[in-house]
């Protein structure tokens, strides 16, 4: 065992046998390398990362590489979910140097944690042009040897490069219609019309850009937004990206029909997408977006709660094949002799509805199941009784590999999807969910200043802090709990978040926000990037929660706030709009007010109360903002002096400091909140 046997992370713990003798990142570690005159190799992957697992046996578990390893370096590894911040700026300095990333990310460092080689994968012998690990290893050590002057001139030179990269942000104003607008014509110019979705292969899940074209469409009326995001979201619910037996999305699809994903299933791609999905259903009361929003929603909470509360990190791509042998995808493809054994005479059946072949769809003749488009009309009890019998089935293969870390950021984002998906469908067991998540977020996660632990395991908070995503997606959970809940102490508490944001995170020359706290640890740089890439940025995430607090509460300095942030949106959104889908989303609600609905009744359990406040719930206004209780709640701001109307619970419609009527009506405000 080596040090990694103390650590937390399941990532870190997958590395505690290696022979390798490894660090996590520390000052100790770095200390080290000093001691002695050795360069520190950085290692840096995730869980369920395919490619890290291949790397790691074919090289970390390898004696004669561990043992050179150890001899002329300092080896450091690194779970990129734990430590975003390092992960970041050193993938800058690898996409910069190379231009390209990805993980495993290989980095060679100075004792003064400075980047002089870079790389991803290394293969244990020489491949399709790519240097052995060993070549690798021996190349920089005698670098390292023999021309260190060189390698102390490219660190700094690379080091000073990064510090020039700082974004030139001016506070300028946010983004208006003109470049919401532009927006909309680049993503129509980069749109996939025949299978959906944008760009070619590798194809990601765009859940953020979705909810920008749901939004637009909700302001605008422009159907080509709306059918933009239906033709994508039922494209991907078709194919082998989504579980067509449990429920759920893969990572991304390796090719442009969506049909063989890579395997893995991660907790955050889960919640933007049920909430994507949850929003299309509001929109246009489409039966495969509710379906599909449930069953992600099921799935999270079946497959991914934790036994405190909280949402683990993800599953695996690999697992066991039944032979010993990790295999991607082992635990999802099927052969038509598999369906058969399983079926009997339903088999031919099962392999049309899902697309099985017996050349197959994937790897080895077998197949991803998927949904293919197809004449004729299936049985749906007899679907519905393929699909449990094959799911039975399915659960006896070994399992992939779960990693159970809670990350505050991404528990946000679920606690934000199970609250909704929970109150627009009646299903008080998901809301219920969502608050055993927020729950341990601020048990375990805030301490008595409100800082906000990154991860926690186990019941047991881990020691890295919490960054600017962690403060921005769990702020915007909290607040879509309040809306649904109309327990005030979720606004209380995102309020304290927010407060971090405005102190620690953001510059308050430029308004320009910082991934880490100006407190945090410093590293070669201080990590800042707005575009959203698998979940929203933390700048347009806490753009975004600031703003629903300003909706929510009148504060000047959140809304001010939010509307710097959104600054860098107005030059990114009509360049390169795929990259910042939550700051459009987010700038969507800023030009619609956003609209502030106070619901009033005599008590929460008054059913015309709570049929208003499904009503408002269920208004397509983008990020229009919820409270509802007794006229003489103090819990929320927005029913300060709200009577009741004739006695009866009323509906309040607030939007850029003017006010509609009071309507006791659901009708009268559903059309309020629509126009």
């Amino acid at each position: 065992m080596n040090r990694l046997a103390h650590e937390t992370s399941p990532y870190l713990l997958q590395h505690a046998d290696n022979p390798v003798d490894w660090w996590p990142w520390s000052a100790e570690a770095f200390d080290r390398a000093r001691e002695t005159n050795r360069p520190v190799l950085l290692s840096v992957g995730y869980s369920s990362c395919h490619w890290c697992h291949v790397m790691a046996h074919e090289s970390f578990e390898d004696q004669a590489t561990a043992e050179y390893l150890n001899e002329h370096f300092v080896s450091v590894k690194v779970d990129r979910e734990e430590r975003p911040d390092v992960d970041a700026v050193y993938m800058e300095a690898v996409q910069a140097a190379t231009g390209q990333g990805g993980w495993p990310m290989t980095v060679f460092l100075t004792p003064d944690a400075e980047p002089f080689y870079f790389g991803t994968y290394f293969p244990p012998a020489p491949r399709h042009g790519m240097p052995s690990f060993r070549q690798v290893l021996e190349g920089v050590r005698a670098a390292w040897t023999d021309r260190r002057d060189e390698v102390a001139e490219v660190a700094g030179k690379i080091v000073h490069d990064l510090a020039e990269r700082e974004i030139g942000h001016q506070g300028a104003q946010p983004p208006g219609e003109q470049e919401l607008a532009q927006a909309l014509l680049g993503l129509t110019r980069e749109y996939d019309a025949q299978r959906g979705g944008f760009g070619g292969a590798p194809k990601f899940p765009p859940s953020m850009v979705l909810e920008f074209l749901l939004r637009h469409h909700a302001r605008t009326g422009s159907e080509g937004a709306l059918q933009m995001a239906a033709d994508t979201c039922e494209r991907m619910a078709r194919g082998g990206l989504y579980d067509q037996l449990g429920g759920g999305f893969a990572r991304y699809s390796v090719d442009r029909d969506w049909i063989v994903p890579h395997f893995e299933k991660m907790l955050y791609d889960n919640a933007l997408l049920c909430r994507a999905y949850a929003h299309l259903w509001r929109a246009t009361g489409s039966e495969l977006a509710r379906r599909v929003a449930l069953e992600t929603a099921d799935f999270m909470v079946r497959e991914l709660r934790t036994d405190e509360g909280g949402f683990a990190s993800a599953l695996d791509a690999d697992s066991d094949d039944g032979t010993g042998k990790h295999v991607e995808g082992a635990y999802y493809v099927w052969t038509p002799a598999q369906l058969g054994e399983v079926l009997g005479a339903d088999a031919d059946l099962a392999a049309q509805y899902f697309g099985v072949t017996e050349a197959g769809t994937f790897e080895h003749g077998q197949s991803v199941l998927q949904l293919p488009q197809q004449e004729g009309v299936f049985d749906a009890e007899k679907v519905e009784s393929v699909k449990r019998r094959l799911l039975a089935e399915r659960a006896q293969r070994p399992a992939p590999g779960r990693d159970d870390k809670v990350v505050a950021a991404w528990n946000g984002l679920a606690v934000a999807a199970l609250a909704e998906t929970g109150a627009y469908f009646d299903r008080p067991d998901l809301v219920e969910a969502a608050v055993g998540a927020a729950d341990l977020l601020v048990r375990l996660h805030l301490d008595d200043h409100a800082r906000l632990a990154r991860t926690s395991r186990d019941g047991r908070a881990g020691a890295n802090a919490g960054v600017l995503e962690d403060y921005g997606d769990v702020a915007e959970g909290f607040l879509a709990l309040a809306s649904v809940t109309g327990e005030g102490v979720w606004l209380e508490f995102a309020g304290l978040l927010l407060d971090h944001v405005l102190v620690r995170f953001a510059d308050p020359e430029t308004g320009a926000l910082y991934d880490t706290a100006s407190d945090a640890e410093r590293l070669i740089r201080r990590p800042q990037d707005p575009t959203d890439n698998a979940t929203p940025s933390g700048w347009t995430a806490a753009a975004g929660a600031l703003l629903g607090y300003a909706a929510h509460t009148g504060s000047e300095p959140h809304r001010t706030a939010a509307e710097r942030a959104l600054g860098v949106v107005r030059t990114l959104g009509p360049r390169v709009p795929r990259f910042v889908g939550w700051g459009l989303a987010v700038a969507e609600a800023l030009l619609d007010g956003p609209r502030e609905v106070a619901i009033v009744g005599p008590d929460q359990r008054d059913s015309r109360t709570a049929v208003l406040h499904r009503t408002a719930l269920l208004g397509v206004a983008p990020g229009a903002v919820v409270a509802m209780g007794t006229p003489e709640s103090d819990e929320f701001p927005l029913l300060a002096g709200r009577p009741l109307v004739g006695g009866e619970a009323a509906a309040y419609v607030c939007r850029n400091f003017t006010c509609d009527a009071p309507t006791t009506d659901p009708e009268r405000l559903k059309t309020a909140l629509s126009s």
